[in-house]
């Protein structure tokens, strides 16, 4: 299970986090804003009270809404994947020389 070390909403509900291996990134999760316990983040403000509970390392909200960090996770390194620079620790590739 991976574990989720920091998180902060940023705008258009997308969610940035980082993970204990260093990996970082954001979700896009304004699809989920027509699922029920979700319909409360049409309230912006309650979409920014996001935070990482420290027993478990997830991702919650009040009212109990949690996300599944393997999920972030596989979500977070396969757009690390395809842009490689948002990875922790990446470098960038070497500039064209002309």
């Amino acid at each position: 299970m991976h574990r989720v070390t920091a998180c902060k909403a940023e705008e258009d509900y997308r969610l940035w986090l980082r993970f204990e291996d260093g990996l970082e990134g954001s979700v896009f999760l304004g699809n989920l804003l027509e699922i029920g316990a979700f319909q409360l983040w049409r309230d912006v403000r309650e979409f920014e009270k996001v935070s990482v509970d420290p027993q478990t390392a997830t991702v919650t909200w009040e009212g109990g809404i949690r996300l599944d960090p393997d999920i972030l996770y596989h979500d977070v390194a396969s757009r690390s994947a395809m842009h490689p620079i948002q990875h922790a620790g990446a470098r960038k590739p070497p500039s064209a020389v002309g």
